[in-house]
């Protein structure tokens, strides 16, 4: 029935400072920019990955009520709408020492889990990403996992 996810939204609340941290310090690249009168589409894919676009949407009318858009902006600012990305590398200390260098803050320095190795950041608005270079094999969680898991609440 579908082929893909082509086009995944990330509520942003200022899109030129969007445009600053996505593109300019992580590396996306911009595929669309169209100012339709009524809202800016604006989309960033990874160079390695141009298929597949998030739009950087500032929350607001026409798919939003204004008050239901100021709640949002409320969440996006708590970080209370989740994991907004998971980005996968082939070497997440490399990755992290590299945004680190471009003054992106993270949230959580590179750890090893059983899924592989992971970092955690915010973008400038609040929405957690997450850069994961994915460890091969069966995942295999232990008693010691879940615990330190919980112990991080």
């Amino acid at each position: 029935m579908f082929s893909r996810i082509s086009i995944h939204s990330v509520y942003v609340l200022d899109q030129d400072e969007a445009l600053d941290f996505y593109v300019g310090k992580l590396g996306f690249q911009v595929t669309s920019d169209v100012d339709m009168g009524f809202m800016r589409w604006l989309l960033v894919a990874l160079p390695s990955d141009p298929d597949r676009s998030i739009l950087l949407e500032k929350p607001g009318p026409p798919s939003l009520s204004e008050e239901s858009a100021a709640q949002v902006r409320d969440l996006v600012t708590k970080g209370a709408l989740g994991v907004a990305a998971i980005l996968s590398t082939d070497d997440c200390q490399k990755t992290y020492d590299a945004l680190r260098a471009k003054g992106v803050e993270f949230t959580e320095m590179p750890t090893q889990q059983p899924y592989g190795i992971d970092c955690a950041l915010r973008d400038p608005f609040g929405n957690h990403i997450r850069i994961t270079q994915q460890a091969a094999g069966p995942v295999e969680v232990t008693d010691e996992d879940i615990a330190r898991w919980r112990a991080d609440k």
